[in-house]
């Protein structure tokens, strides 16, 4: 399909009606595709084609006020500072700006973002706390993440990406475009499917191939305090006018809430009417007996498959994905990333997971293999048992062994050393335990960050290995859409890059229950059934929040009414 023309929706600010142009543009740039092949010309665009480089943005800038007390105080200085640049807008003819207010007290963004009624777009990203490399424990406090940014909580869209293509160096040119380093606050939310070239099903239609959102309006959650920030971004030359972005920038900021009270941590609990997997425990078993089949050919080049599971349930009311996610990160915040990414009209896709894919500051790179998995013992005694078990399983070696090396291949492609410390050690998390090596490299340009992102995902850890023989096994195999799931998910900011793989995650839609999803690694050695008891364990974080069943009655009454109905 290389050369074929395609057209190029251009969309600022959701959730107001947008307006859009089509624009055609040489480029199918795929997401592997060769760098040698990236400079394709195209027409100045975004969400589809990377917007020319050689013209960058007029002007991206950040204005910061002094700080103040409270979210209703922050609010007020924003509305004051949007009216000032209203009469008396920029002379640019495009640009990004943010303006951000400090506030003195410390509030948890996932609550802020739970008091917006629902606004969308919306999106969420929490960091993880560090890893030292050399212990397999945790240092310093979200580290990771400058600025001791810990949490960020953003509702409609300055601007936003989506295509159903394929995730190209063209859309990441289109996206670094509003970023800058003298920004870092400036940044892209949002996640990238598993496979771009498998059928987009109902659920993740609003989703496209790729969906990245600069947030309209902010709230950062900082170690000691927070900030809210609104973010303004226009181009003439896409046919979106300053006016029009302040204009919907305040429609926004009209229903914005400051109004944050604090979450409880736990759900309201509610019963669920039905629940399937797909593929049933008998399709499953069937599936992992091919793969082994396959695996155990002297001639097949497979030596590793991840499959995965698709669990729906209907539950008696609905699901609010936000107060699900911050029971997750009081359980595991600090030893996982929680995001949440709802384009409008769009179920939320939620997720509590532990593995991180890449994370870019400047030219340093940071990846890790992660694979294996245990349940934690009930006492020390028994999680030590279990931990030895683990770091001593052949089965697991191997599976750990694949993931490990090819990310350091991958790494050394663009890296001018690669470093893996430890090599092999186990990361313990609340109710699991993995096995776990970094891997540290230092780019040669900060445009390999686009190469990083195409060779790392996906990694034998959520697909297999060869990648290409195990994509197609998983196509072939598999009968639901992954959609985002095992996708990465993160942001892309102006030195600065941090992306999770999205596993232990959920697809949240009211009226519908829940989509949980969870995969397994199949390699020599694997049984269906422990394998299923995995599973099973990876899903338990979102079940265990459920009643498991309606009671008999109840259940005699709701199918009587659907027969009346």
């Amino acid at each position: 399909m290389a050369g074929a023309t395609r057209h190029c929706l251009v969309r600022f600010a959701d959730p107001e009606p947008v307006k859009t142009i089509t624009i055609s543009c040489q480029t199918t740039l795929s997401i592997r595709q060769s760098s040698h092949h990236r400079y394709q010309s195209c027409s100045l665009s975004m969400n589809g084609c990377r917007g020319e480089p050689r013209l960058p943005m007029g002007t991206v800038e950040s204005r910061t006020f002094p700080a103040v007390a409270s979210p209703a105080l922050a609010m007020d200085i924003l509305k004051s500072a949007i009216s000032q640049l209203k009469s008396n807008p920029p002379s640019f003819t495009s640009g990004i700006i943010r303006l951000q207010v400090p506030i003195e007290e410390e509030i948890e963004a996932i609550e802020w973002l739970h008091a917006q009624n629902q606004l969308l777009p919306r999106c969420y990203f929490s960091g993880r706390r560090q890893i030292n490399a050399s212990a397999g424990c945790f240092i310093g406090a979200h580290s990771s993440i400058s600025h001791n940014l810990v949490s960020v909580a953003g509702v409609g869209s300055a601007v936003f990406f989506r295509d159903l293509r394929p995730f190209s160096y063209s859309d990441w040119r289109s996206i670094k475009r509003f970023l800058s380093r003298e920004c870092p606050f400036i940044r892209a939310y949002g996640a990238i499917r598993f496979d771009a070239r498998a059928e987009i099903s109902s659920e993740w239609e609003d989703f496209g191939s790729f969906y990245f959102m600069v947030p309209q309006v902010e709230f950062d959650e900082l170690e000691e305090t927070s900030m809210l920030a609104v973010t303004l971004a226009w181009d003439n030359a896409l046919s979106w006018t300053w006016k029009d972005a302040v204009e919907t920038l305040e429609s926004t900021m009209r229903q914005v809430s400051s109004n944050v009270v604090k979450l409880r941590n736990e759900v309201s609990r509610t019963f669920i009417i039905s629940s399937n997997h797909v593929p049933t425990k008998r399709h499953w078993y069937l599936a992992v007996e091919r793969a082994l089949q396959i695996i155990n050919r002297s001639s097949a080049p497979l030596t590793k498959v991840v499959l995965a599971r698709s669990s729906r349930v209907v539950t008696t009311t609905d699901i609010d994905p936000i107060t699900w996610l911050a029971c997750l990160k009081h359980v595991e915040g600090e030893n996982a990333y929680q995001f949440c990414l709802q384009p409008p009209d769009a179920p939320a896709f939620i997720g509590n997971t532990p593995e991180q894919l890449f994370h870019r500051k400047w030219l340093n790179i940071i990846s890790e293999a992660l694979a294996g998995t245990r349940a934690r013992g009930g006492s020390t005694a028994l999680d030590l048992q279990i931990e030895n078990d683990l770091l001593s399983s052949p089965k697991d070696h191997l599976e750990f062994t694949i993931v490990r090396e090819s990310i350091r291949s991958k790494l050394e492609a663009v890296c001018d050393m690669v470093v893996v410390k430890p090599q092999k050690t186990i990361r313990k998390l609340p109710r699991v335990q993995h096995l776990y090596a970094q891997l540290t490299g230092r780019l040669r340009s900060e445009d390999d960050e686009f190469d990083i992102l195409s060779s790392l995902h996906p990694s034998p850890a959520v697909c297999g290995f060869p990648t290409e023989e195990a994509r197609l096994l998983i196509a072939e195999t598999e009968v639901f859409d992954r959609g985002m799931y095992a996708g990465p998910v993160g942001w892309f900011g102006g030195g600065e890059s941090e992306f999770a793989v999205g596993i232990r995650s959920a697809l949240v839609e009211k009226g519908l229950g829940a989509l949980f999803y969870a995969g397994t690694g199949i390699v020599e050695g694997s049984n269906p059934s422990l394998e299923w008891d995995e599973l099973e364990l990876k899903t338990s974080q979102f079940t265990k929040l459920l009643k498991l069943e309606v009671p008999l009655h109840e259940k005699i009454e709701n199918v009587g009414t659907e027969l009346k109905s």
